[in-house]
């Protein structure tokens, strides 16, 4: 373990984020603060610093950094690296939620096939 570490990293290692390029991204879009203030991807960040993560529908994730690693741990032991602080989500944003998921499997229905449904296609046609 070490004493400091570059935030897009610790994002990605923490699991808050899918990919280090995708935590990188939210940082210069300005959607993560470390102790209140905007952060860069290459903040170097410590134990006890607060960061908070913008997330859809105006919502926040607030975590408390306990501990910090250089490689990837499965995502069990991933959330042993931070304290959630986050409040649990309102009715109305639960709902909001549910109407955007059911909103996006109706548009995806209804727009152009993906890679599988492409292959389905074909293999339906009798093409290859």
């Amino acid at each position: 373990m070490s004493d400091a570490q570059r935030l897009d990293v610790w994002l990605d290692v923490s699991c808050l984020f899918r990919t280090r390029s995708e935590a990188k991204r939210a940082c210069e879009a300005g959607k993560v603060d470390v102790n209140g203030q905007p952060a860069k991807p290459h903040r170097v960040i410590h134990v006890g610093d607060r960061i908070r993560v913008a997330r859809p529908f105006g919502r926040h994730q607030d975590v408390v950094v306990l501990a910090l690693v250089e490689q990837h741990v499965r995502r069990a032991e991933a959330k042993a690296l931070y304290e959630d602080h986050t409040p649990p989500p309102t009715a109305e944003e639960i709902e909001a939620r549910r109407m955007d998921r059911a909103f996006r499997a109706i548009a995806e229905a209804a727009g152009t096939p993906d890679r599988r449904h492409r292959r389905e296609l074909r293999r339906m046609k009798g093409t290859l």
